[in-house]
């Protein structure tokens, strides 16, 4: 900080100004009269204008909260991350080691038992030291320096500009005496030591000496030995210019000084002397990863709960306020994060999509969520979070949350907002079909039609009450085939197009897109303040239009899995700060938004998606539900898989150009000529699931009514097997398109060149 002019004197140094003005005030009588004894009279204007000046400063020292790091931990106890300006560990001075408080003592203060805050016998040796050498001595005392360090912390809590050492005036040196003997009176020695060894720098971002044994000798402050010890005591003076990792020659002779002092004081002997300087400095920095970039584990995951913290006014009333708690604020921050399912998560995608293998516009990530509950389980991606995106791979965009929180552009969460999640919408329609009435062995006419300029959609939620094509329009089945009449549930099996159309052509088109933003889908890059539906016209829906984010669409068939119950997703179960404080974190908020039965019937569909479609070859041995995705230019494609105790979204796309095809781009080393949902999204969940055994219940999943199911449709006959990519897909229904795998099956064979993977597995546009 720039220097401020003496109100006394303008002399070349602190020290300068300091003697000078001690000259004039022992003349006056002056200093003995303001720091030992009351004051009864002053002697001439120049004492009287000096006790004025004196009397006016500062009485009491205003000691804040030390800052301290926060914590974010998983659900078992596995730290997340640390986030600090200042890594700070306080301790208790019976936690440090009497070696250390010799070294601190017999260097910086030696008469530390024996003075009131200021030693004027100190003072003394200085001026004459000073006076009859080269060398410049402080006559600081331990006092003095901790209330020099609660000044300058006090003022960075507060923005404030505050004054080092060097350029500091008579002012502010007479602040400190006046504050020093306050000090003295309020605190007993024991008190100030420990404030003292909790507050001084040692070294950058490293603050007390528990965080600075564990910064350069990894061991606790009640372990240091005596030559640890001195290079410690040795870096308070200066921690820059005797940093041990940048000059440790200084360092050295730094510390052979403070064992020198500690001989000279009789703190150790001569044995110890000769043993501790014959001794190498023995550092092992070991720097304590600060921030999301640092986290140990899920840096996105950290990254969303950094953002939510400062979109609360729980945690402040401003931003500022709220990212001051998180740094300085000492928070524990308890989360629903399950540390060995983010592993398993991350690992699978490592092995899908590892960003040194991978083009770097293809992204993919993975986020689960707890049905009944809405708790996050894990949150990961393929890229590295660091904000130097000039390195490939690189990244502090999040691909699995939404732009802003409900839609608030003054709450921000940093995401990309979501992708067009193609035919994992479907089962809402399906949703919607069952609500009204209707069962899921209907037959439909799946033929394949055009819907003309001017056809009409019931949407009571659109002006008007009805959505008109605009044009003509001709929808077509993946593979452009499969066009026949079948059944409801053998249609999301293989997830033809023709037939979700025709079961829109019955509904309301808004009830589908209702019942899917009422279960937690929805657009995630909303700006308006609210949450938003994705678009109710039929191309758009179902040619992949509209963004919903992965944490969006888990959470969405997370409803489905708890039989309707939707729960908002939660991260967060307990914030305490170092002080005791708690803070108030949003409890669960479930609500049934869907009839029982209805999601039942959903459930029992997506999980003939699994044993008579595009998911076959993506079973896991437990009950499962299921369906794939992907939108028409093949740059987003999605596996939706989920069990009665976890949903998870599993997205690979392209994140830089949402319409520009991932064919013939580099994933994980390989280059796929044509991608759908169950190619690679889907395996990559299935590599996931086959870690965690055990670790997520999987109960069998509630029947729906017969009403819901309907009249089974009489069997048609057997497929020819030789003609795997016209029988993918209507032989699900007898367990032999998808079973027998002729499109499906194979995950992405050849029967995906004739619908295999999605004829026999997905038949529509996947």
């Amino acid at each position: 900080m720039a220097s401020r002019k003496s109100p006394f004197f303008d002399t070349a140094t602190t020290l300068g100004k300091l003697v000078a003005f001690f000259g004039v005030s022992a003349l006056c009588g002056v200093l003995a009269a303001g720091l030992m004894v009351p004051v009864a009279a002053a002697a001439g204007t120049a004492a009287s204008g000096s006790l004025q000046f004196f009397d006016q400063l500062p009485a009491e020292l205003e000691r804040g909260a030390l800052a301290q790091p926060s914590k974010i931990y998983a659900n078992d106890g596995a730290l997340i991350a640390t986030l600090y300006e200042e890594n700070r560990q306080p301790v208790t001075l019976d936690q440090v080691s009497e070696n250390m408080v010799d070294a601190i003592l017999a260097i910086e203060d030696d008469r530390f038992y024996e003075h009131g805050g200021v030693d004027l016998q100190g003072i003394a040796s200085a001026l004459v030291s000073n006076a009859t050498s080269d060398t410049s001595r402080g006559a600081s005392t331990i006092t003095m320096q901790y209330v020099n360090n609660v000044i300058i912390d006090t003022a960075r809590q507060n923005g404030e500009e505050y004054v080092l050492s060097g350029n500091k005036t008579v002012g502010d040196k007479l602040r400190e005496i006046k504050l020093a003997i306050a000090v003295e009176k309020e605190l007993s020695k024991e008190e100030i030591l420990e404030g003292y060894f909790n507050i001084v720098p040692f070294s950058g971002t490293t603050y007390g000496v528990q965080a600075a044994a564990r910064y350069f000798y990894n061991v606790d402050a009640k372990d240091l030995n005596v030559q640890q010890s001195a290079m410690l005591a040795g870096l308070v003076n200066g921690p820059t210019y005797y940093s041990p990792e940048a000059y440790p020659e200084r360092a050295v002779e730094r510390r052979n000084l403070v064992l020198g002092a500690m001989l000279d004081k009789g703190r150790i002997d001569q044995a110890e002397y000769d043993a501790a300087v014959a001794s190498e400095l023995g550092i092992t920095p070991t720097p304590v990863p600060s921030n999301c970039v640092g986290a140990a584990q899920a840096p996105y995951f950290c990254d969303y709960v950094q953002a939510l913290i400062e979109n609360d006014e729980n945690f402040g009333a401003t931003r500022e306020e709220r990212r001051k708690l998180l740094l300085r604020g000492g928070l524990t921050i308890n989360t629903t994060l399950n540390s060995n399912i983010q592993a398993a998560a991350q690992e699978a995608i490592n092995e899908t999509a590892n960003p040194d293998t991978t083009d770097g516009e293809i992204g993919h990530a993975m986020v689960s969520v707890e049905p009944g509950t809405g708790n996050i389980l894990m949150m990961a991606q393929n890229t590295r979070f660091n904000p130097d995106t000039t390195v490939p791979g690189n990244s502090v965009q999040n691909f699995n949350v939404d732009v802003n929180q409900n839609g608030d552009p003054n709450k921000p969460l940093n995401g990309l907002g979501g992708f067009q999640p193609g035919s994992t919408y479907k089962p809402f329609t399906v949703a919607a079909w069952l609500d009204a009435g209707k069962t899921l062995n209907t037959s439909l006419d799946g033929r394949k039609r055009t819907y003309p300029a001017g056809h009409t959609w019931n949407a009571s939620c659109l002006p008007g009450g009805r959505y008109v094509t605009p044009e003509a329009w001709t929808p077509i089945n993946y593979g452009d085939t499969n066009y026949k009449t079948t059944t409801v549930l053998d249609g999301l099996a293989n997830s033809l197009n023709t037939i979700t159309l025709a079961e829109i052509n019955q509904l309301d088109l808004c009830s589908f897109q209702q019942l899917a933003f009422q279960a937690g889908i929805h657009n995630g890059k909303g700006q308006d303040g609210e949450r938003q539906m994705l678009s109710v016209d039929p191309p758009s829906t179902f040619g992949g239009g509209g963004d919903a984010s992965p944490l969006s669409m888990a959470t969405g068939f997370a409803t489905l899995a708890a039989e309707g119950l939707k729960c908002e997703p939660r991260a967060l179960t307990s914030v305490t700060a170092a002080d005791g404080r708690e803070f108030p974190v949003p409890e669960q908020q479930c609500e049934q938004v869907m009839k029982k039965e209805v999601a039942q019937g959903v459930n029992y569909a997506t999980q003939r998606v699994m044993t008579n479609g595009s998911g076959y070859n993506l079973q896991i041995g437990v009950p499962v539900g299921g369906k794939t995705g992907t939108n028409d230019e093949r740059s987003q494609t999605w596996f939706m898989g989920y069990t009665t105790g976890m949903s998870t979204a599993s997205w690979i796309g392209n994140w830089k150009a949402n319409n520009t095809t991932m064919s013939d781009k580099l994933i994980g080393g390989r280059v796929y000529p044509e991608i759908d949902g169950s190619l690679i999204a889907g395996p990559s969940w299935k590599n996931f699931m086959q870690r965690i055994p055990g670790q997520y219940e999987a109960n069998a999943f509630t029947n729906p009514p017969g009403s819901v199911i309907g009249q089974v449709a009489q069997p048609r006959p057997a497929p020819n097997n030789n003609n795997d990519n016209n029988n993918g897909g209507g032989g699900n229904n007898n367990n032999n398109g998808g079973g027998n795998n002729g499109g499906g099956g194979n995950n992405n064979g050849g029967g995906n060149g004739g619908g295999g993977n999605n004829g026999g597995g997905d038949g529509g546009d996947d």
